[in-house]
């Protein structure tokens, strides 16, 4: 038996195309799953300084579900930094004009914070429709 500790190292560990339904799934909880595959810690070769997770398309951003009065209390700001530069828009207004950006804000702030969650957070491509242009990668459609 082996007594070293397994460490991956980049480039070891196969990275998988995997492919979500989105539609009818809750907004939180949807985002917790994609943050656990980006980081991999699905897989048994998980390391934390290494990036061993998988690419994730997620298809049908628009039909995402927000529980409660989420969609109208909950709001998402930004700051330009010169006065009067803050706006603010509704979860319910961005789900019908950005729906990718609604799902991907949830996701970036369950990765890691530094250049590791923003290299994970390239893995991650959303689409409010169901066409997608990674076709050639032949995803495999998971059921989360």
């Amino acid at each position: 038996m082996e007594r070293q500790t397994y460490f991956a190292k980049p480039g070891e560990v196969e990275q998988r195309w995997l492919m979500v339904d989105a539609e009818g799934k809750v907004l939180g909880r949807l985002a917790a799953k994609l943050a656990t595959i980006l980081q991999g810690k699905n897989k048994p070769q998980y390391t934390a300084h290494c990036d061993v997770g998988d690419f994730v398309v997620v298809l049908n951003a628009e039909k995402i579900v927000l529980t409660g009065r989420k969609a109208e209390q909950n709001f998402h700001q930004t700051y330009s930094r010169y006065p009067g530069g803050q706006k603010s828009m509704s979860f319910g207004e961005m789900r019908t004009k950005h729906p990718e950006r609604l799902l991907e804000l949830a996701v970036r702030r369950m990765l890691p914070k530094g250049h590791m969650g923003v290299k994970m957070l390239t893995k991650l491509k959303i689409y409010a429709g169901t066409d997608h242009p990674h076709q050639a990668q032949a995803p495999q459609a998971v059921e989360l």
